[in-house]
């Protein structure tokens, strides 16, 4: 039995359409694809991935949650053994 799949519609000024196609023929792969993997992977990621995606603070919020960020890369990075 497959799974239940959803369609979505986006939408895209030009620019960012061309751009779409330009990476999915250089990836080889569908624009559903793409775009299903993109928030597939979107949709596991942390407030503060989601957050500096979107771009949805201040450039000053920015700022911070992007020391934040690192902060917590560098500490994992040191916990694994990186």
């Amino acid at each position: 039995m497959s799974a239940k799949r959803s369609i979505m519609r986006i939408q895209l000024d030009t620019a960012a359409k061309d751009r779409l196609e330009t990476i999915c023929k250089r990836r080889g792969m569908t624009q559903i694809a793409l775009m299903s993997r993109l928030v597939n992977w979107f949709s596991y990621q942390d407030d503060y991935v989601q957050t500096a995606v979107l771009a949805t603070l201040s450039d000053e919020s920015m700022a911070s949650l992007a020391k934040s960020l690192l902060k917590k890369i560098m500490s994992s990075s040191k916990a694994s053994g990186g």
